[in-house]
């Protein structure tokens, strides 16, 4: 799956298609050493495809790599990082 990241100064977001169908994730910075992961939006038709999962997992993957934290204040993001303690290394708070 071909994941985009699109930044500005102040936040950004996480946007794939699949099978013509968009699906995206945004988030705020806050600061220089976290951002906030605020909405995951996934077309219907997309659901139970894994399409959220990937979005968030390469938010940790970056986020890892750059040092910095997240706090997941989107509920499905939340969600995900309940189900994968292996991202816990990058949760905001741990």
């Amino acid at each position: 799956m071909d994941i985009h990241l699109d930044e500005t100064d102040s936040g950004g977001r996480y946007r794939t298609v699949v099978d013509g169908h968009g699906a995206e994730m945004t988030f705020s910075k806050a600061g220089a050493t976290m951002i906030i992961i605020d909405h995951t939006d996934v077309p219907d038709a997309l659901r139970g495809q894994g399409v959220g999962v990937k979005l968030v997992e390469r938010a940790v993957e970056d986020m890892r790599k750059a040092g910095k934290k997240i706090m997941p204040l989107c509920p499905f993001a939340a969600a995900q990082f309940r189900k994968h303690q292996e991202w816990h290394d990058v949760l905001q708070g741990r």
